[in-house]
């Protein structure tokens, strides 16, 4: 998907990892390769791969080719790809707007924002969810109809930390496992590879935009959520948590005239593009209904 600056310029979506797995799945070449790759045992294992010194050959071979800017990020020695992967960034380098009416981006990523609707439905990493699959939760779901959903897709050139979006008191985080329905692969494209991410969410109690939902996707294949323990209160620019390797997607729900998204990320996401924001930045203002 394209994107655009927020100075309205516009640039291509270049996502290599998203194109790749979109072909392996619309494929059924594609899933026949999928399917010993999604197994258990081999997910685990890449994943512990990449927590190990031996994996540091890859990180610079990653950098030349996302040409990731490291000035940004701070000056350490990596002790694997993973910790690479979910590097600190410099102080300073993301400035956190205080005002608490203003709602922030919870982190480096694409932004689209959709309205949320009983029967509506939309797509992250390859997945089409409504907002009842989503939550596995309908009474929960039925309280966001009405309201707001910002999709914050993250690819592996970002910054991969995330904050809270303002101040509030959280509730318990509800985890959801990832699911994989695997078919005949070579079956025609009539009944496709069915999955869902491993998520999280937590609810965000706020003043000024009443209950927040956040939840966290991680990646079907060696993707990792590492969410921070859960305090009495938060702070708005206070990290919340961090993804391990795989790019990543966070995700805010919020209840029916509660905030009032900025107009050209609106105009964004109706014409089909994403918007890039930064962790901290403002994306949208309190309205007074909010409660």
């Amino acid at each position: 998907m394209n994107q655009k600056l927020r100075n309205g310029t516009i640039i291509e979506g270049s996502d290599k990892q998203e194109r790749f797995l979109s072909a392996l799945y619309g494929s059924a070449i594609g899933r026949l390769i999928l399917k010993p790759l999604t197994a258990p045992a081999v997910s685990k294992a890449a994943g512990a791969f990449l927590s190990t010194r031996f994996s540091c050959m890859l990180i610079k071979p990653f950098i030349r080719s996302n040409h990731i800017d490291m000035t940004q990020f701070a000056d350490e020695k990596y002790d694997s790809y993973n910790a690479f992967f979910s590097r600190r960034i410099k102080g300073g380098m993301r400035p956190i707007d205080m005002d608490p009416c203003h709602l922030i981006s919870p982190c480096d990523s694409k932004l689209t924002v959709l309205p949320i609707t009983a029967d509506g439905h939309f797509t992250i990493k390859q997945t089409r969810y409504s907002v009842n699959s989503l939550l596995k939760d309908p009474g929960l779901a039925s309280k966001y109809i009405g309201g707001q959903l910002l999709i914050f897709r993250l690819t592996v050139d970002d910054y991969h930390r995330y904050c809270y979006a303002a101040d509030g008191i959280p509730e318990e985080p509800v985890k959801i496992p990832g699911i994989l329905h695997t078919v005949n692969p070579v079956a025609n494209d009539f009944f496709p590879i069915y999955k869902e991410n491993a998520r999280e969410f937590t609810r965000l109690r706020t003043k000024e935009f009443g209950n927040i939902l956040i939840m966290e996707v991680g990646a079907l294949l060696v993707g990792k959520i590492v969410n921070h323990p859960a305090i009495s209160r938060v702070k708005r620019g206070q990290e919340k948590g961090y993804f391990q390797f795989g790019g990543s997607t966070v995700i805010m729900m919020l209840k029916k005239d509660v905030a009032l998204i900025d107009t050209d990320i609106l105009e964004n996401s109706e014409n089909g593009y994403e918007t890039v924001v930064k962790m901290g930045e403002k994306i949208g203002v309190a309205l007074p209904s909010a409660k």
